[in-house]
């Protein structure tokens, strides 16, 4: 499991909470890390049998949903140790694939107007994620909760408040910059001297 990470995901959160499953894992990842991190069920599925192969976590029961049964997974000693050794690793980023950004790089071969629409639509985006992180902001503080994992939480929405915001600033001004360049590009040439007369 050393190279995958989708193992540690899986092993993170059985750590927090034990007894899910497959199903309940991929929803929990999408709920609480979702805006950073996301696996498909194309990569839990077959992660959580090679885990249980290994002896990092095992099968805990099962679990009805609607007229279907879950088989619901808990994390062994092993798994914990395995989480916590790759814990203490150093941390790799891998270069993000962002197709806004590609298509902005790209920007001067795009009709006129395309950036521009593209930057608005991030800034809608980036509005209404900011939205929702405040308002998970504001019911994590209400809530009272004395879960030992909250301050680890709440530093990870915060360096997500933080992004977005300056996400949302650095939008306001290529928005402005995008319409300036639009504007220009539609006026007419000018030139330095009157044409000579024939």
């Amino acid at each position: 499991m050393k190279n995958s990470r989708t193992a540690y995901v899986l092993l993170g959160g059985l750590s927090i909470q034990s007894n899910l499953s497959g199903y309940e894992l991929h929803q929990a990842i999408k709920e609480n890390f979702g805006s950073f991190w996301g696996e498909s069920y194309g990569q839990i599925y077959p992660t959580l049998k090679r885990l249980v192969a290994e002896g990092l976590i095992e099968a805990a029961g099962s679990a009805t949903a609607g007229k279907k049964r879950r088989q619901t997974y808990a994390l062994t000693e092993a798994g914990r140790v395995c989480l916590r050794e790759w814990l203490a690793l150093p941390f790799q980023n891998d270069p993000p694939r962002n197709e806004f950004m590609l298509k902005l790089f790209f920007g001067r071969q795009a009709a006129p107007g395309v950036a521009l629409a593209h930057v608005r639509e991030l800034e809608r985006r980036n509005r209404q994620m900011l939205a929702t992180l405040e308002g998970i902001d504001k019911m994590a503080r209400a809530s009272g909760s004395h879960d030992p994992n909250l301050p680890y939480w709440m530093l990870t929405l915060g360096l997500g408040l933080a992004l977005t915001r300056a996400a949302i600033a650095w939008g306001e001004s290529a928005l402005a910059e995008l319409a300036a360049m639009d504007v220009d590009a539609g006026e007419p040439l000018k030139t330095s001297e009157a044409e000579p007369s024939s």
